[in-house]
């Protein structure tokens, strides 16, 4: 049954304007986009962390079925959910623990190229994901520690470009999304070299925006929400990383092993993985 007419005006601006006339699941694929795209451009992350695990497990009751599997939480789905700031992706986001693309594709790889499920490390995990921490936190213990300039579920508040940790205090350190948003990605990488001992790794990714650039876009003096937007991609970022990402982290000490590991996932479908994405390893050789 299309929705109805009359009820057009009720639900107008979250479809701009055009009548989203279709079969009920189609509405309401719509509707979430929609909100999604607003939550999360227009809500502080620190809030928006507190206050979407709950809305998104009742939405999740809409999607249910065994298409699509979560390897972090182990729930099935018909699919995942719409993410994204301005053109949400489909099959993203995963109701219950809510992992993307990217949390999948690097608890996988944690999973089957390291030993980060094997024995008890000491991790730092910056800027931490909620769908992370508490299976994490059962495989570590104390060694886990959890840090972020402002991010509420962090037990260290910490800037990235001045540690509070002595040298060599780590075996891993996870630090995704985050070099494209701070003042100095080199200086914050060379702060994870001085962490990481000898022969630790770092799991250290990025996004990028098509078409990459040969070099990094970076420019100090671009400061408007939507200029930033423009030139990086979204409006808190402050560079637009480049095909010499490898060889800017090579530059803080630490060795690049770039690694596509995703194109071997016989899976990568069911669990709702991007193939073309990269992990970049970084390793601390001496």
């Amino acid at each position: 049954m299309a929705l109805r007419a009359e009820k057009f005006d009720k639900v107008a601006p979250f479809f701009n304007g055009q009548r989203p006339f279709g079969p009920p699941e189609a509405v309401i694929f719509a509707a979430v986009k929609k909100i999604i795209a607003l939550l999360i451009r227009y809500v502080p992350r620190k809030h928006l962390l507190r206050l979407s695990a709950v809305g998104l497990r009742v939405v999740g009751l809409f999607y249910a079925g065994n298409q699509v599997e979560c390897p972090v939480c182990r729930h099935t789905y018909r699919k995942f959910l719409p993410y994204g700031r301005i053109n949400p992706r489909p099959n993203a986001l995963c109701p219950s623990c809510l992992s993307l693309e990217r949390h999948r594709l690097i608890w996988l790889y944690l999973r089957e190229r390291t030993s980060f499920f094997q024995r008890p490390m000491d991790v730092l995990h910056v800027a931490p994901e909620q769908c992370f921490i508490k299976a994490f936190e059962k495989q570590h213990g104390d060694g886990y520690v959890t840090a972020d300039l402002e991010s509420p579920l962090a037990k260290v508040k910490m800037d990235i470009h001045h540690m509070p940790f002595a040298d060599r205090s780590f075996d891993v350190v996870l630090c995704n999304h985050v070099l494209e948003h701070v003042d100095n990605d080199i200086q914050a990488m060379t702060e994870i070299h001085r962490v990481l001992r000898p022969g630790g790794f770092a799991i250290l990714q990025v996004p990028f925006f098509a078409p990459v650039p040969d070099a990094t876009v970076e420019d100090p003096t671009i400061t408007g929400a939507r200029e930033r937007e423009i030139h990086f991609g979204q409006d808190d970022h402050v560079r637009k990383f480049g095909k010499d990402y490898a060889g800017r982290i090579n530059r803080s000490g630490l060795v690049a092993q770039p690694d596509s590991f995703a194109k071997e996932l016989q899976d990568a479908a069911r669990y709702g993985i991007s193939q073309e994405e990269v992990i970049y390893k970084a390793v601390r050789a001496h």
